[in-house]
């Protein structure tokens, strides 16, 4: 692939909030630095997405300089929260595992409240090094992420998204298509591979930054959510689901472990340095 590239580098601060697009950032062994720190959770400690809560995808967060964030969302004031000192810690509960976490001030969790119209706390994680293991699937041991599903990274490329409009040009919600990116909430877009050829991909380098490929990405009712106004659809899981099926789930893009750190930029090289056998 001389001439792929790596397209766009997305940051989402606070798990299934509205992100921002950075010309470049640090990958960490977690992950991209300061990729999903932050998360919300319910009274009895449960994960706060999308899925539940499509309203999430409207609420924006942008790093500060002091890993705190500022958040914005329609008809609320924008709040800039500092990152709390981890004196005791909450546990927060996804559907496979726990991690321990620490709240943030009661201003934010009054800010999200009141705009979701439902309880939630805002958490965040003081120490991705340690707190939460990669999926056992895949993960190796000391392997960690942040308040990602699973991995650390996501990769899509932009030449399976335009197959994948393609076919839903062709089904029967046509009229939904074509899909933007920001459905699939990537954190790397390659663009110059032929499509779907990450399927086939093992190892691969961003710049200097090299990455291992753990499996595709299954995807859920997020991706049918528009990001720009919260309102759901069928797509694209509908033609997901008739042509990248694997068992019971519905595949875009790829899961991705850093092998090593450093910074990766938009216009940068990709490389496959291994293909699955």
């Amino acid at each position: 692939m001389p001439n792929s590239l790596l397209h766009a580098v997305h940051v989402y601060p606070v798990k299934s909030a509205a992100g921002c697009a950075p010309g470049e950032v640090r990958v960490e062994p977690w992950g991209p630095a300061g990729d999903r720190r932050w998360m919300l959770v319910d009274p009895a400690g449960k994960v706060v997405t999308q899925r539940p809560q499509p309203r999430l995808a409207l609420a924006r967060a942008e790093p500060l300089p002091d890993g705190g964030i500022r958040l914005s969302a329609p008809g609320r004031e924008p709040l800039s929260v500092t990152v709390p000192e981890p004196v005791a810690t909450a546990v927060a509960q996804f559907p496979k595992d726990k991690v321990e976490a620490v709240e943030a001030d009661a201003e934010a969790h009054a800010w999200f409240s009141d705009f979701l119209g439902t309880e939630v706390r805002l958490v965040h994680l003081d120490d991705p090094a340690r707190r939460r293991p990669v999926a056992p699937k895949h993960g190796r041991p000391g392997e960690t992420v942040s308040f990602a599903d699973a991995y650390p990274l996501l990769v899509t490329t932009l030449s399976s998204l335009d197959a994948l409009n393609s076919l839903i040009a062709q089904g029967d919600h046509a009229d939904e298509g074509p899909l933007p990116m920001a459905r699939f909430r990537p954190n790397a877009v390659l663009d110059g591979t032929a499509p779907w050829a990450e399927d086939g991909w093992k190892r691969i380098a961003i710049g200097d930054v090299t990455f291992r490929i753990t499996e595709p990405c299954a995807r859920c009712v997020v991706t049918t959510t528009d990001q720009r106004t919260a309102q759901r659809g069928k797509e694209p899981l509908r033609t997901l689901a008739r042509h990248r099926r694997s068992g019971d789930k519905l595949l875009f893009g790829q899961n991705l472990v850093p092998e090593t750190t450093g910074t990766i930029r938009v216009g940068d090289p990709v490389r496959i340095l291994e293909q699955a056998s």
